[in-house]
């Protein structure tokens, strides 16, 4: 997360870890944001990811105000299967049926190196 070019909170997916369903990296980055900034009006940051927010990850986001969202690597079928998503509903849709509309950025040009990033998070989960 970043807030006038500074990183202000940083997040990890711990979900099959800590056993809880709602640590994702985004919503683990928002929370230690809005704690390091006391307040739950996070209005002006950023929130950098690895892969394209699940639905609950962009709920969060919209709750607590992120006003842009960036990522690396959009939602797949072979993803979806493997549970990072809960189904094909589309973040820009919903974004769109919003009150408040977050800017959402996609950089495919980093595709490939999310990718190889998130193969190498795997690998480091299943050898726990």
């Amino acid at each position: 997360m970043v807030k006038n070019g500074e990183i202000i909170s940083k997040g990890i997916s711990l979900g099959n870890t800590l056993f809880d369903p709602t640590e994702h990296a985004e919503t683990s980055c928002i929370r230690k944001a809005c704690k390091k900034l006391k307040t739950t009006d996070i209005t002006g940051c950023v929130l950098y990811a690895s892969l394209e927010p699940c639905l609950m990850c962009f709920s969060v986001a919209n709750w607590s105000g992120v006003s842009k969202i960036v990522f690396g690597c959009k939602k797949n079928q072979h993803m979806i299967d493997k549970g990072y998503y809960e189904g094909t509903n589309n973040i820009e849709d919903i974004n769109d049926l919003n009150n408040r509309q977050i800017k959402i950025e996609y950089i495919n040009d980093l595709e490939d190196e999310t990718l190889k990033l998130i193969l190498d998070w795997e690998t480091k989960q299943s050898l726990k």
